[in-house]
């Protein structure tokens, strides 16, 4: 049994590409979640989880460090974290945890990761992309002494056997430990999605989401072996589950689970990310623990960005004041009434774009400067509006419709004060070419947004 600490243990389960309507909270029917869906509801389910920046390298910055990319110079893959950041290793760290990282990093620019760029965590066992360096049966990572380390088993199983054992020899120390997975983001080389033996059939021909099922992409091609994907993590979490609640750790233990960005299956752009839209940004995200245990389901709009001073926060540690986001903590106290009304989301690589995603609307600008490599812009122009209460699925683009003028007017707004508060300087924004509204129209009460 573990000796009892005033500080509590901090676990991060870090899935790569993952729908939030993978999980049973959100209406999928398949069963794939059955322990993410259990600690949804027994701990705090953050029901409007979003990334700030859906593509891998440029989240995982936002995660660590509490600052978006544009902040940090990571605004796009392949640009490594600056050596002098701060990231959650070095604050829980100088608290007094023990520290430990497993899986993918992707914020650096090469394999092995030497110590400096490995964001002052103090145990390694990660590969920098980890697509790269291993297979679906051939899980191949780095140590602290930048040694090859070959883990038996599919490579979700590798990672989580290497953390179950990092909590067993931890466990009478506070320790906070992050866990990355690959899975459920597909396999680069060969633009596939490999799911465990045996798991790829069962979901095959099954539910499809419904902006999949009217948009196609490469949904019917490859959304079995996703499926099968989430599957098996959603089971390797529930080892970890079982892992901190035999060693008399679940009371004393925050666990947080979530995703760097969703998956589109192509249908919004040439790949899987890197866009807009609720396939793109929107992901799962539950804690349990000391905190966060029996508060429900959190309907207020969380960015990623929030989650590195909510975990935190949430340890006791002070949130430095230059972290951009706010820790939720208040709001499962009900503390607060000056929550945010829309997240920011800042795209890049496909376009340099920015959006906000308010309760009922999605507004999205982008550059029309063909240089895709810049971290922003001095002109934007007017690309997406959606109603998300009367289009879900985002399949009905109202931007320039005469009907939602006065609408676009005031979002357009809200875009430029979150762009200042992100430190951005302030762009010209060029409205889209208006067209006809056909029967569409807006009421007073619904520009209250």
């Amino acid at each position: 049994m573990a000796i009892r600490s005033s500080q509590p243990n901090v676990i991060v389960f870090f899935t790569d590409q993952q729908r939030w309507d993978t999980t049973g909270v959100h209406g999928n029917p398949l069963g794939l979640t059955p322990h993410f869906d259990r600690i949804a509801t027994r701990g705090t389910h953050v029901y409007n989880s979003f990334t700030c920046q859906p593509v891998c390298g440029p989240a995982r910055a936002c995660l660590q460090t509490g600052l978006y990319p544009t902040t940090t110079g990571c605004h796009r893959n392949s640009i490594p974290l600056p050596p002098d950041s701060k990231t959650l290793g070095h604050y829980f760290r100088e608290a007094g945890y023990k520290t430990g990282y497993i899986g993918k990093w992707h914020l650096a620019n090469e394999n092995p990761v030497p110590e400096s760029k490995r964001g002052g965590y103090e145990y390694w066992l990660a590969s920098n992309a980890l697509e790269h360096t291993s297979e679906p049966y051939n899980a191949l990572l780095f140590d602290n002494d930048n040694e090859r380390v070959k883990l038996p088993g599919y490579r979700v199983d590798a990672l989580t056997d290497a953390a179950i054992r990092y909590i067993d020899d931890h466990q009478n120390d506070p320790f906070y430990l992050f866990i990355s997975y690959l899975e459920p983001h597909h396999q680069n080389h060969v633009d596939d999605y490999p799911a465990p033996e045996g798991y790829r059939e069962p979901y095959t021909g099954r539910w499809t989401p419904p902006d999949l099922a009217a948009l196609g992409g490469t949904s019917a091609q490859h959304l079995g072996g996703y499926y099968g994907m989430v599957k098996r993590l959603d089971e390797a979490f529930g080892r970890l589950l079982d892992t901190v609640k035999s060693l008399g750790l679940s009371d004393d233990t925050i666990i947080l689970f979530t995703s760097d960005h969703a998956c589109h299956f192509k249908t919004r752009n040439s790949e899987y990310k890197r866009s807009c839209h609720e396939s793109s940004i929107r992901v799962p995200t539950a804690f349990a623990g000391p905190g966060f245990d029996s508060r429900g389901q959190l309907r207020e709009l969380v960015s990623l960005i929030d989650l590195p001073p909510t975990l935190l926060d949430a340890a006791g540690i002070p949130v430095p004041a230059e972290m951009q986001g706010q820790s939720i903590l208040p709001l499962l106290h009900r503390e607060t009434k000056d929550w945010q009304e829309e997240v920011f989301i800042q795209i890049s690589e496909a376009q340099v774009g920015r959006a906000i995603r308010t309760q009922r609307w999605k507004y999205s600008v982008s550059s029309p400067d063909s240089d895709k490599e810049k971290a922003g812009s001095d002109q934007y122009v007017e690309e997406y509006l959606y109603d998300l209460e009367c289009d879900p699925y985002e399949l009905t683009n109202l931007i320039g419709f005469e009907s939602h003028r006065e609408v676009t007017e005031v979002l357009r707004e809200r875009l430029h004060r979150r762009m200042k508060e992100a430190g951005e300087s302030r762009a010209e924004i060029i409205p889209a070419q208006a067209k006809k509204s056909g029967q569409r129209r807006v009421s007073q009460q619904e520009l209250q947004l």
